[in-house]
C-alpha cells in the first residue's frame, strides 16, 4: 500500500490545507493500492505564492547554472529509476518491461534533451540597434495525464527549469506515485525552494483553479480535447499562454510498395503497445485495396500473437487503467460490431481466463468505413480500425478526415512518394518506416489535437516571452 498524503509546495511536503483522501486502484487485481489527498484551490494557491516568490531569483540564473541542475536532475532520476518502473506498474498496469524500458527511462532523457537544447540555444538576437531578448514567462502551471505520465511531466518540466521558470504541477489522481518519485529526485538534484510545487488533485478543482488562477502566466495541459478546451475557456480571462498536447486518431497509411509482413507486424504493436493508451498511437491502419486481404490476415496474426497478462509477467499488454476507461472501450468494439465492420480478432470482453483486473482483448476491426465510430473517435484502447484505399490521393483524403491531427505513420520504399505524402498530411508529426523516436523533434499537433509544441529547443518557445530594446549601439 503506497501513501502521499502530503503536497510538495515551498520545497517542503506539507499538509493539505482541507483534508481529503482518494483511494488508488491497481487496474491489474482492482484492489485498493494507495492513498493520497485532493487539493483544493487553496492548496494551488499557496503553492503559486511559493512559485512566484522563488521566481524571482531563479529567473536570473546563468545557463550554466541550470545546465548543473538539470543534470543533477538526470542523475537523481536514472538512480530513482527503478523505484519509477514499480510505481508506474502499479498505478497504471504498464507492463514491468515497457516501465523500464520506455516509461521511465523517458524521464531522465526528456532532461539530456533539455540540456543538450540549452547548451546552443539563442536567448538574444540582435538586429541593427535593436536587440530582440527571450526572458521567462513566469510561473507555469502543468496539467499531466497517466498514460505516460513520466514522460509528460518531464516533456514539460525540463523545458521550463531550463528556461528558468518556476512550476506549479497537478498529476493525475490515476499516477501519483511515480509523481512524487519524480519530486524527491529534483529536490535532492538541489532545485531551489518553491521553483518546483506538485498539488494532488482531480481536474475540475485542482486544473481548474491551475487553468484560472491570475497569478500563473502559462499553462500546458497534456489530456482529451474536451479537457483541453475546458482548460482554455478557463484560462481566457487572465489572457495567459495555453499549451495543449490533446487527443489524437492517428492513421498509419501503408503504401504499395512497402515490405507489407514488416509494415503491418510494426503497425499492430505500435497501436497496442501500452494497452492502446497513447495518443499517437496509429489506431487506423490504410492500406491498398488489391492487398487488403493479406494485410488482414498478417493484422489478426499479430493481434492473436500479442499477450496480455500480469504487469509483472513478461505479457506484451497490462490491463487498462481503470473500470472506466475499460468500461469505455467495450463500448466502442461493440459500436464497431453494430456498425457493420467485421471484427478480424478479439471482441467484447476480457481474454479467456480473466475474471478480474481492467484487461481487453487485442481488438483489430477490417471493413471500415469512415463514418463508424471507431474509425472517428479515440478509443484509448488496444483497437485497430483497418481500411482500404484505391489511390494514394484516396489515404491521404481517409487520413486527413478526422478533427485530429497529432501524429502519422508512413510505410513505404520510394522517398520521394514518401516525401509527397507526408507534405500533404495535416498532422504535427509523421514517422516513416517504424523510425525511431527523436526527443529533440518538435512533439504536438494540428486541429483538435492542441497547439504548441513539446520536446527540445521547440518546447523552449512555449515558455519564453520576446521583449524587443530599441535604441542599443
Amino acid at each position: 500500500m503506497r501513501e502521499s498524503l502530503e503536497f510538495f509546495i515551498d520545497g517542503a511536503w506539507v499538509a493539505p490545507v482541507r483534508q481529503k483522501v482518494y483511494e488508488t486502484i491497481n487496474p491489474a487485481t482492482e484492489a485498493v493500492s494507495g492513498r493520497i489527498s485532493l487539493g483544493s484551490a487553496a492548496d494551488v494557491d499557496r503553492a503559486v505564492k511559493a512559485a512566484r516568490a522563488a521566481f524571482q531569483s531563479y529567473s536570473r540564473w546563468g545557463r550554466a547554472e541550470r545546465i548543473e541542475l538539470l543534470a543533477s536532475i538526470v542523475a537523481e532520476l536514472k538512480r530513482r529509476q527503478l523505484d519509477l518502473a514499480e510505481a508506474i506498474v502499479d498505478e497504471i498496469g504498464a507492463p514491468l518491461w515497457l516501465a523500464q524500458g520506455a516509461q521511465a527511462p523517458l524521464a531522465a532523457a526528456h532532461f539530456k534533451a533539455a540540456i543538450e537544447a540549452l547548451e546552443t540555444y539563442a536567448f538574444q538576437e540582435r538586429r541593427g540597434s535593436t536587440l530582440i531578448v527571450k526572458e521567462p514567462i513566469g510561473v507555469s502551471g502543468f496539467i499531466t495525464p497517466w498514460n505516460w505520465p513520466l514522460n509528460q511531466t518531464a516533456s514539460k518540466v525540463a523545458p521550463a527549469l531550463a528556461t528558468g521558470c518556476a512550476i506549479v504541477l497537478k498529476p493525475s489522481e490515476l499516477a501519483p506515485f511515480s509523481a512524487r518519485i519524480f519530486v524527491e529526485a529534483l529536490a535532492a538534484a538541489g532545485t531551489p525552494q518553491g521553483v518546483f510545487n506538485l498539488v494532488y488533485g482531480d481536474g475540475r478543482t485542482v486544473g481548474g483553479a491551475i487553468s484560472a488562477h491570475p497569478d500563473i502566466d502559462m499553462v500546458s495541459v497534456t489530456g482529451s480535447t474536451r479537457t483541453g478546451i475546458g482548460v482554455a475557456l478557463a484560462a481566457a480571462p487572465s489572457v495567459k499562454r495555453v499549451c495543449q498536447e490533446l487527443g489524437g486518431k492517428c492513421s498509419n497509411i501503408i503504401l504499395a510498395d512497402a515490405d507489407l509482413r514488416a509494415a503491418v507486424v510494426a503497425g499492430v504493436r505500435a497501436a497496442m503497445i501500452n494497452s492502446g493508451q497513447s495518443c499517437n498511437a496509429p489506431s487506423r491502419m490504410l492500406a491498398p485495396r488489391e492487398r487488403i486481404d493479406e494485410v488482414v490476415n498478417l493484422a489478426k496474426a499479430a493481434a492473436e500473437a500479442t499477450t496480455v497478462g500480469d504487469p509483472k509477467s513478461s505479457a506484451h499488454l497490462g490491463p487498462v487503467v481503470s473500470l472506466a476507461q475499460w468500461t469505455r472501450v467495450q463500448h466502442f468494439i461493440q459500436s464497431g460490431l453494430e456498425e457493420g465492420a467485421t471484427l478480424v480478432a478479439g471482441g467484447l470482453g476480457r481474454p479467456e481466463g480473466f475474471t478480474r483486473g481492467y484487461y481487453v482483448k487485442p481488438t483489430v476491426f477490417a471493413d471500415v468505413s469512415r463514418e463508424m465510430k471507431i474509425s472517428r473517435q479515440e478509443i484509448f484502447g488496444p483497437v485497430l480500425a483497418i481500411h482500404s484505399y484505391e489511390s494514394i490521393d484516396e489515404a491521404i483524403e481517409i487520413a486527413n478526415d478526422t478533427d485530429y491531427g497529432l501524429a502519422a505513420y508512413l510505410s513505404g520504399k520510394n522517398a520521394e512518394t514518401l516525401m509527397k505524402v507526408a507534405s500533404r498530411l495535416r498532422v504535427g508529426q509523421v514517422v516513416i518506416n517504424n523510425a525511431r523516436a527523436d526527443l529533440s523533434a518538435p512533439f504536438g499537433g494540428y486541429k483538435a489535437s492542441g497547439n504548441g509544441r513539446e520536446c527540445g529547443s521547440y518546447a523552449f518557445a512555449e515558455f519564453l516571452e520576446t521583449k524587443s530594446i530599441l535604441g542599443t549601439s
